[in-house]
């Protein structure tokens, strides 16, 4: 987890506090952005009470060490700026690189499993939770069999929230990132903003007139 500045310390070296991280400023990271909107409807729906996510950035410090990332670092964090895991941003990049994937399902596949890491590890709990099986799901591509792994190249459906199912088998696709509202228990569904229940039912029915 990094939330402050920190000092590199070593031989022949002083002491020197690295750049603070700030949370990005608005459109700098627009695909980046996007996603995480539609990774921050689930968090709204299942978890009351939980400000949304935000992007904070991991400026690149000036006298970077050799094989240090050398671009700033994109990060999913809780309101509050603190984060874990992996940047969702490519810190490395080769000549003419995008810094961010021009495919939109890379970039909410990407940005939803950094939100996961950050929310199980800074709020102590598992999430999201299958509500069938009452286990903690994670993302992968739609239609993918239970043996998938990370990097495979042969799934290209949009990211799911997928649960292993039993101790049985029975892995299963939950719903689609950003429609967990649909998938909730009457009660808490109905405990939902009257605006975001109608939003998530809208965008179940294939309303494209909803975002």
């Amino acid at each position: 987890m990094n939330h402050f500045s920190y000092a590199g310390i070593g031989p022949g070296r002083g002491r020197r506090l690295l750049p603070e991280p700030r949370p990005a400023e608005r459109g700098q990271w627009p695909k980046l952005e996007a996603a995480l909107a539609v990774v921050n409807r689930d968090v709204t729906a299942t978890l009351p009470g939980q400000d949304p996510l935000i992007l904070m950035v991991q400026p690149v410090h000036e006298a970077s060490a050799p094989g240090a990332f050398d671009r700033d670092q994109v990060y999913v964090a809780m309101s509050d700026g603190r984060w874990h895991g992996n940047p969702v941003n490519a810190c490395d990049l080769e000549e003419d690189d995008p810094p961010e994937p021009d495919d939109a399902a890379t970039v909410l596949h990407v940005v939803a499993d950094a939100a996961q890491s950050t929310v199980v590890e800074l709020r102590r709990q598992v999430w999201p939770v299958c509500w069938e099986h009452k286990i903690g799901m994670h993302p992968r591509p739609a239609g993918t069999e239970g043996d998938w792994y990370e990097g495979a190249t042969d799934a290209a459906g949009p990211p799911v929230w997928w649960c292993r199912g039993d101790r049985n088998g029975g892995g299963h696709d939950v719903a689609l990132v950003g429609e967990l509202a649909v998938t909730l228990p009457g009660r808490q569904r109905r405990a939902l903003r009257p605006d975001e229940h109608r939003r998530s039912r809208r965008r179940a029915a294939g309303d494209p007139g909803q975002g």
